[in-house]
């Protein structure tokens, strides 16, 4: 009992040592849904990738503190280059957005004059500074359906998204061969398997699954959206195909409602990196800031700006 009375005062320390220093740093925490409870519990707001690019914009501090992996902390630096904007966790990287190098894009594009990039936003800001317009999972088939029809579409880096756009739309896209290693470990089996232990649970994967895992699926969503659709369905019970730290947004949802990952296998290290000790690290020391030079930021920072203006038009 003391020992567990010890954790949970060092605890309460550490949180009341965060909130002071953020008061004081006038910071505000973007935390992705993939993160650990603990750090998801302390964000002012937790989302997916869209989610966390608009709030960047809207966010009146002075620092951001991102937690969650690299390029999320560089998309909020792209829009927010007056903010200091600083990376909790140094080593979290997405694995995916190293799968593309923004001189091998260029030569693609070289191949294919007159073609429209579409880069998902899980790439580098060297890669987005040869872009011609990002999207994230919650809007790549919007992204795609803005560009004319008549125009060919490089899709970069994620094949599996990709995919699942091109079926959407019936659109001619050239697709990147990368792919999420996290969500490429579900399988079809391994639904056919969650849906006989749980015969009257709703099927809900992520567009990174494979195209077997999505055709098995009753809806395809991103981070987000899995929230909104769980929330609004009349079922109780649903089987969720993606990185199943997301298990946790969806119980604090929909308390009401049951939840099983399609694996225990779907986890990132990398989004499991972040913990409280480097929220209060990051803000302490003012370290892992993240800088892009100019001649990137500008040419970035307008690809990310393209993908939420067509929001911005199609909810007018």
């Amino acid at each position: 009992m003391m020992k567990v009375e010890t954790i949970t005062r060092q605890k309460a320390e550490l949180l009341a040592e965060i909130a002071d220093m953020k008061k004081s740093r006038n910071a505000a925490f973007l935390v992705h849904n993939y993160q650990i409870p603990t750090v998801q519990d302390i964000g002012d707001f937790v989302g997916d990738s869209l989610g966390l690019a608009q709030e960047a914009v809207q966010t009146d501090v002075d620092v951001i503190v991102l937690c969650g992996v690299r390029f999320m902390a560089e998309t909020a630096k792209l829009l927010n280059p007056e903010k200091t904007v600083l990376l909790a966790e140094r080593e979290a990287n997405c694995p995916m957005a190293q799968m593309v190098r923004a001189d091998d894009l260029v030569a693609l594009k070289g191949e294919h004059p007159g073609a429209t990039v579409v880069s998902y936003v899980n790439t580098t800001a060297a890669t987005k500074a040869v872009t011609d317009v990002c999207c994230t999972s919650a809007n790549a088939v919007k992204v795609v359906n803005s560009i004319a029809e008549d125009k060919r579409i490089i899709f970069t880096p994620d094949q599996h998204l990709g995919a699942y756009v091109r079926k959407m739309t019936g659109r001619d896209i050239i697709l990147w061969p990368g792919c999420c290693p996290t969500h490429a470990r579900i399988t079809a089996e391994m639904v056919l398997e969650a849906k006989g232990e749980h015969p009257r649970a709703k099927v809900v994967v992520h567009p990174e699954c494979l195209m077997e895992v999505i055709e098995l699926a009753d809806a395809v969503r991103s981070t987000s959206g899995m929230l909104k659709y769980c929330a609004e369905s009349d079922a109780a019970r649903f089987i969720i195909g993606t990185e199943k730290g997301m298990i946790y947004p969806l119980k604090k949802r929909c308390p009401d409602k049951e939840f099983w990952p399609v694996t225990q296998e779907a986890i990132c290290p990398n989004m499991k990196l972040t913990t409280l000790e480097s929220v209060r690290d990051a803000l302490k020391y003012m370290q892992y800031e993240i800088t892009i030079p100019p001649a990137v930021a500008e040419p970035a920072r307008r690809a990310i700006e393209r993908m939420l203006q067509i929001g911005r038009d199609s909810a007018g």
